[in-house]
């Protein structure tokens, strides 16, 4: 009888070590799922905050180019202005040398006829 209740308190204890492994193993599971979890929340409000901030920052200096282009711009079309004026200046003094020696060469050929 003690060595049939031996075997039997045997078989009860190697029966109830995979039981006490296999929860041991869920529970390894449960931490490692958990730990996994944490660091990939982690990294998503990493990642998330980084991209917000890149997409704050190119927003503004792009903000800002525009308003330099806007600037530049109304700086080039001023001076454009005034180089057209001028020139439409120099044209009209030279239009009207032009005439003014057409004038001349009409005068000095009709003194030469008369």
């Amino acid at each position: 009888m003690k060595f049939g209740l031996r075997m039997l308190l045997a078989a009860a204890l190697l029966g109830a070590v995979p039981i006490a492994l296999a929860q041991d193993a869920a529970t390894d599971v449960k931490q490692g799922a958990d730990k996994t979890g944490s660091a990939t929340e982690k990294a998503a409000k990493t990642t998330g905050h980084a991209t917000k901030k890149a997409a704050t920052t190119t927003g503004k200096d792009t903000e800002k180019a525009a308003d330099k282009t806007g600037h530049e711009t109304k700086v080039v079309a001023k001076d454009t202005g005034k180089v057209a004026k001028k020139t439409g200046s120099g044209v009209k003094k030279g239009t009207l040398a032009t005439g003014h020696g057409i004038k001349k060469a009409g005068e000095k050929t009709e003194d030469a006829v008369k």
